[in-house]
């Protein structure tokens, strides 16, 4: 093991972290709540990383993202990414896919290759159809509920997603993932009600309503733009990263 990883072998131990060097994890959705989990997994010694996303690092990135700076305005996120991973870990396989997840654009991956797959991405029809895949194909998963219009990031948990309240975004999926037989899910969430901010009361929609109108909308963009602030997307990317480590490593987080 590389001397920068002692600290964390100290931890989890060598066997460990040998695992963690033989895994392979991909991260669907380089934002807010994706961007910290990568940065995470790479610190913690993962060996290979696929990213994926088709989205251009833009100015409304710079309060919560973490590749995002002004000198990286305008490139895509992936290259962003694989070029901070590296100067990480250099040893890091990374593979960068510019495209986002659809259902037309599954075919593109084997997930059955992963050791793990994370969904970090925007859209309940990327969402309920990545879980889908990656159950099917035997591989763990794990997936990001709603982290917009959200303030206290103590809130959030680690649950089966058919355990999860008061997350609208986890309730929509909660619906649709019955509806297709998904048994379990382990979900990161949060129980801290939305803040409704008044560009969205304008508007006259809720979250719940955004998530149930991109249903089978093979689109990115959403209606209206949630509200976000540094501290709570990355605190579900962190939680994320964590269970991934916990989930190949078998080592348990204190309290689990």
């Amino acid at each position: 093991m590389s001397e920068q990883f002692l600290r964390t072998e100290l931890l989890l131990g060598e066997e460990a972290m040998e695992v963690l060097r033989r895994s392979r994890v991909a991260v669907f959705g380089i934002g807010g709540v994706g961007g910290y989990t990568v940065e995470a997994l790479v610190r913690s010694g993962i060996g290979a990383l696929d990213l994926i996303d088709d989205d251009r690092v833009s100015v409304t990135n710079l309060n919560r993202q973490i590749i995002a700076t002004h000198s990286s305005i305008g490139q895509y996120k992936v290259d962003i990414m694989r070029d901070r991973i590296l100067d990480i870990n250099p040893d890091c396989a990374v593979e960068v896919h510019k495209c986002f997840y659809l259902p037309e654009t599954k075919d593109k991956f084997d997930l059955g290759q992963f050791s793990y797959v994370v969904d970090a991405v925007d859209t309940v029809t990327a969402k309920i159809q990545l879980v889908m895949e990656a159950q099917e194909k035997g591989v763990p998963v794990i997936s990001s509920m709603g982290a917009g219009n959200k303030l206290n990031p103590a809130e959030f948990e680690v649950a089966d997603i058919y355990q999860t309240s008061v997350c609208p975004l986890a309730k929509v999926m909660r619906r649709e993932l019955k509806k297709r037989g998904v048994k379990k899910l382990k979900v990161v969430y949060s129980k801290e009600k939305p803040v409704q901010t008044e560009k969205s009361e304008q508007l006259g929609s809720s979250i719940e309503a955004e998530c149930v109108n991109n249903i089978g909308r093979n689109t990115v963009v959403q209606r209206s733009v949630p509200g976000s602030i540094a501290f709570v997307p990355s605190v579900a990317g962190l939680i994320l990263a964590s269970e991934v480590v916990k989930d190949l490593t078998g080592v348990c987080h204190q309290g689990c």
